[in-house]
């Protein structure tokens, strides 16, 4: 969500280089975090400030600003978002935390520049900071490990800032999707991974190669991590060759295997990514497509055409794709099969002919496969 609206990330000479990664919002949000409630406990910032990442990754960041009193401690730490061009790259992420009542646990609250969510439809209910649930589980572990090793009950409210947030969420889709007042704060791995175009979808083509050349019968683009666990649990014996870094580029791998075909392809996508997909979109970025809520209307209207007048108006006053899935299960109708049906028959037309079998799975956001065909 923290993506400049209309900005082309592509970089073709990044392609022949290295790219530097960076680190999320979430991961710099956890560090600061880390290192105001230690200082709450201790009187002492420790700077860098280390942290564990979902996947263990153990990085340190070094501290922009700390301050200490009056029961509050705070600390920002600088993002840097590596050769990625975020909307938050060199912004300072503020934590600034206290002890809450007794019982009533982890709070969190939305600072200068962070967001607060207004309407359905994203991983957070509407009043809720906009503090992602990945990062949140991060901090709520940050925040129980120290509490424990004090002996102390983790009741610690940790309010998220961003400075000159709001100014930079213009720039980004928050405001469309009904974030208001500033920035998201992101991230599903604490990393960020550059997004040149041309060297993503180089290391896609390079993935299908080696797979080819190991004589892989069957391999699996996902469009994220969420995604690709849920394809890992269906087939746990592929190797780790045939496991592609699709991404967004839905269209890229497509093309390359239609010159260079393997006998079986798994895509699998949330359900915002494939609806995209199924419109006939080859790249699936916040960016780059929309989801087209007419589309989603008329395949609700063709499950259940009894509905179809009484449901399209508020499908079409829906603020994200998920709203409308969420309406659709609300009544009863499966809207995740015929995206999955639309998402394969648009990958074949890409395909134009070639010999590869065309598996589609949609994901929920907790991993779960809401529709799987092919």
């Amino acid at each position: 969500m923290n993506v400049r609206r209309g900005e082309d990330k592509s970089d073709d000479a990044a392609a022949d280089r290295p790219l530097r990664r960076g680190w999320t919002t979430g991961a710099c949000a956890t560090a600061a975090t880390k290192a105001a409630l230690t200082a709450l406990f201790t009187g002492e910032f420790p700077d860098p400030v280390g942290i564990t990442l979902p996947k263990g990754e153990t990085p340190a960041f070094a501290l922009n600003r700390q301050a200490l009193g009056g029961g509050t401690a705070m600390a920002t730490i600088i993002k840097d978002a590596g050769d990625d061009p975020d909307v938050t790259h060199r912004a300072e992420i503020v934590a600034t935390v206290r002890f809450g009542a007794p019982g009533t646990g982890l709070v969190f609250r939305a600072g200068e520049g962070v967001g607060t969510v207004t309407l359905a439809g994203l991983p957070l209910p509407p009043g809720e900071p906009a503090i992602n649930p990945v990062p949140r589980r991060m901090i709520g572990d940050v925040v129980a490990a120290l509490c424990a090793a004090h002996g102390r009950a983790a009741d610690v409210l940790v309010e998220i800032g961003v400075t000159g947030g709001a100014a930079l969420a213009e720039k980004t889709w928050n405001p469309r999707l009904g974030i208001v007042g500033g920035l998201s704060i992101l991230g599903t791995t604490g990393i960020v991974h550059p997004f040149s175009c041309a060297a993503w979808i180089h290391s896609i083509h390079r993935g299908v190669d080696v797979a080819s050349a190991a004589g892989l019968s069957h391999v699996v683009g996902a469009t994220g991590s969420t995604s690709e666990a849920a394809a890992r649990a269906l087939y746990p014996d592929l190797p780790e060759i045939a496991w592609l870094d699709m991404g967004d580029f839905a269209g890229g791998l497509l093309k390359y295997l239609r010159a260079h075909p393997v006998d079986r392809l798994t895509i699998a996508g949330g359900f915002a990514k494939l609806t995209k997909l199924a419109q006939g979109a080859m790249d699936l970025h916040s960016g780059r497509s929309q989801v087209d809520l007419a589309f989603l209307a008329d395949l609700v209207a063709a499950a259940a055409p009894e509905r179809a007048e009484a449901l399209r108006p508020k499908i079409l006053a829906a603020n994200t794709a998920k709203a409308v899935l969420d309406l659709a299960r609300a009544e009863g109708i499966d809207l995740a099969a015929p995206v999955a049906q639309a998402a394969r028959r648009a990958a074949l037309e890409i395909l134009r002919g070639a010999p590869v079998g065309v598996e589609i799975l949609v994901v929920d956001r907790d991993g779960g496969v809401l529709a799987r065909v092919g």
